[in-house]
């Protein structure tokens, strides 16, 4: 059975860059009906810290990425924190130092500033120069058994040729040359990345790993690691980068990167998900952009991945959470669109019919806004009326005007709400018929005294929701026709 896994650091908020390489493991692993595992790598100790793991699980479910065996859930394989893991890891450092493939180093912080200092080429990337490669091991443990502290380096051989068949990039080669020997156990006891991941992915029965391409330069090292320590290699695969629409890494100049961020400015879960699958990614064809989870899991291929940067575009993914919404029902959008009006300070007595009125006026919002943190903050426009003093003055100054609004309020006094629209359309015949008044001499005063623009939702369907929504316990209150018109009127 395939198995991946999708290993972050608990070092901060999750970004999209992470959560698509999350995201294209889950969409893999499902459509080969194989598990995902969630391992915590949080070695780092001074910057890992528990409530961003917290974070990071709650972030992933609400995304909808789901994992078999993690450290919430347990596994065959646990623990899942690699700060669980160190006697593990001591365990195949010592063995490769047996098997003559690593070496302690007892070169001190300031041993290796000063060698970099005296490196011939100043801005050489080289690494350590090799200075205890050779230390006899026997006096190498005779000074570890005496007290002195000493990291464990890996030996990378020499003058050879490591390469890899990439899922993503096909062959990809690398000179053992240009890599010095890598840490691999810290002299505190705490692994080094490169060296972990090989460990962990060898004994939780990892066979494929798919990850950032930013990680290609240290798959040579963990070839070496896998091949050193006689374990069968998984595959590979390396996403391009996620970068901004000027071509440079996506960052906070950008906008919103990380997923609280998004969650927060009101994007659907469905449209993040959508969205992120299709960076980097397409299922080709006619297919619809706007695809469900099963169908994503479905039409995913990992060989279709395209080797160039993606391109994170706002307004594609705002327009394509205005879809998602649009696919919502009434009663789904009301539930969706509840804490952001609490934000905005509305409240609610929560029953079916309130739930039902404010998915209706969130889908009618939508049709202006993208986000649900938008849309909530539209809300304002059936609670108030807010009209301008220049627009009362026009009205005011109209005989037309006049005698619409005079009219429209006199038969709305004759009826019992909610008022529905066809009696609008009633009224509006009667004032041409008996003024002669129509086309936007007729409407215009009307939408301007209801709600204070002169363009935005249509009347068909603001006038039916404000009449309903009097009828609910929301405050502050849904304003209704005749208040409105009062206001006009100045009464």
């Amino acid at each position: 059975m395939i198995r991946l896994r999708f290993a972050p650091s608990p070092t901060g908020f999750v970004h999209v860059g992470n959560a698509r390489t999350a995201l294209f493991n889950y969409l893999h692993a499902r459509r080969k009906q194989g598990a995902l595992i969630l391992r915590i790598e949080d070695t780092d100790v001074e910057r890992s810290k528990r409530e961003y793991e917290e974070n990071l699980i709650h972030d992933m479910k609400w995304l909808g990425i789901e994992w078999d065996e993690g450290p919430d859930k347990g596994g065959q394989f646990a623990p899942y924190r690699q700060s669980e893991r160190l006697e593990i890891y001591k365990k195949y450092a010592d063995q490769l130092i047996d098997f003559g493939n690593a070496y302690y180093c007892f070169c001190s912080a300031e041993d290796l500033q000063k060698e970099k200092e005296n490196a011939p080429d100043k801005d050489s990337a080289a690494g350590y120069s090799g200075k205890c490669r050779n230390l006899d091991i026997q006096e190498s443990k005779k000074r570890i058994a005496n007290g002195e502290e000493a990291a464990i380096r890996l030996k990378i051989p020499r003058d050879k040729t490591i390469e890899f068949f990439d899922l993503v990039r096909e062959k990809v080669t690398f000179d053992s040359n240009l890599l010095s020997d890598p840490v691999i156990l810290r002299s505190s006891g705490m692994p080094a990345y490169n060296y972990s991941v090989v460990i962990d992915d060898f004994l939780m029965q990892v066979t494929m790993v798919i990850r950032g391409e930013d990680h290609i330069s240290n798959t040579a090292r963990q070839l070496v690691l896998y091949d050193a320590l006689s374990f069968e290699r998984p595959q590979f695969g390396h996403l391009s980068m996620v970068m901004g629409e000027d071509n440079t890494k996506l960052s906070k100049r950008h906008g919103s990167t990380s997923l609280i961020q998004f969650r927060e400015e009101g994007y659907l879960p469905e449209a993040l998900f959508n969205y992120l699958a299709l960076l980097g990614w397409s299922p080709g064809g006619n297919t619809d952009v706007i695809l469900t989870r099963d169908k994503l899991i479905e039409l995913f291929n990992i060989k279709k991945v395209s080797k160039s940067p993606a391109i994170f575009d706002y307004q594609k993914l705002k327009w394509m959470n205005r879809e998602h919404i649009r696919r919502l029902d009434d009663n789904q959008l009301g539930e969706r669109i509840l804490p952001f009006l609490e934000k905005e300070q509305f409240q609610v007595k929560l029953n079916s019919e309130s739930i039902q009125w404010i998915g209706k006026a969130a889908r009618v919002l939508s049709n202006y806004n993208y986000l649900l943190s938008e849309i909530a903050r539209d809300f304002v426009q059936f609670t108030t009326l807010d009209i301008s003093t220049e627009s009362l003055e026009h009205l005011h100054s109209s005989e037309s005007a006049i005698k619409v609004l005079s009219l429209l309020r006199e038969e709305l006094t004759k009826t019992t709400a909610p008022v529905p629209f066809s009696f609008i359309l009633e009224v509006t015949k009667k004032i041409q018929e008996l003024y002669g008044i129509k086309g936007k001499e007729l409407y215009h005063p009307i939408r301007l005294a209801l709600t204070g623009k002169e363009s935005g939702i249509e009347l068909k369907d603001f006038i039916p929701l404000i009449e309903t929504g009097a009828l609910l316990e929301i405050q502050p209150a849904v304003l209704p026709m005749i208040p409105r018109l009062h206001k006009f009127f100045g009464n």
